[in-house]
């Protein structure tokens, strides 16, 4: 009697065994994909656009980048920051890129301590929230001629108090986050 008294509480062990062991698993588990949410909800583009300071410090431009849409159209995407600690107002007066004027850029004034964020019209409307929020001022600049995706093109942005190049990464327009369209297998649809 006493023999099946003690496999009758081997088997019960083993039992436990087995649940807390199907426990311990899902919890691995469970803290495992946990932290895959938090790992991509940090993740940035695969490239950075150019940043550099004036050589005085007074303003900086940030995230430029040649943005391309599937319809050959060009933009220039910038952040220019005024972080003069004199808390001057500076003006853009002009930008160049691959040493060819801007046409679509018009000359801003950033007052202290102010940016100025160009990028497409429809990341503007996409982002039409933001443009009631802070110190920003919002301008969209077209772009001449052609450019190749994944090149590179010197850009140029003339300050009242210096000019600043950098070298900037042409990339293709990111679509809306959670939107994905497929083209029909003719190259020409895969932009759109």
């Amino acid at each position: 009697m006493e023999d099946m008294f003690v496999k009758a509480l081997k088997s019960t062990a083993r039992r436990g065994g087995v649940i807390c062991a199907t426990a311990l698993t899902a919890l691995a588990l469970a803290s495992c994909s946990a932290g895959q949410i938090t790992q991509t909800s940090s993740q940035v583009a695969a490239v950075d656009g150019a940043s550099a300071d004036a050589e005085d410090g007074s303003v900086a431009v940030r995230d430029v980048t040649v943005v391309v849409d599937g319809a050959g159209n060009a933009n220039l995407k910038f952040v220019a920051v005024n972080q003069d600690t004199s808390q001057a107002d500076h003006r853009l007066e002009a930008v160049e890129v691959d040493g060819r004027q801007a046409p679509g850029f018009r000359a801003a004034t950033i007052e202290y301590p102010c940016s100025l964020v160009s990028d497409t019209e429809a990341a503007h409307d996409r982002n039409a929230q933001a443009k009631d929020a802070g110190c920003i001022d919002y301008t969209e600049t077209e772009l001449d001629g052609d450019y190749a995706v994944a090149g590179n093109v010197d850009v140029t942005f003339k300050f009242d108090s210096g000019d600043i190049t950098v070298t900037a990464t042409v990339s293709e327009q990111h679509p809306e986050a959670g939107h994905f369209e497929r083209g029909t297998g003719d190259p020409a649809d895969n932009h759109e």
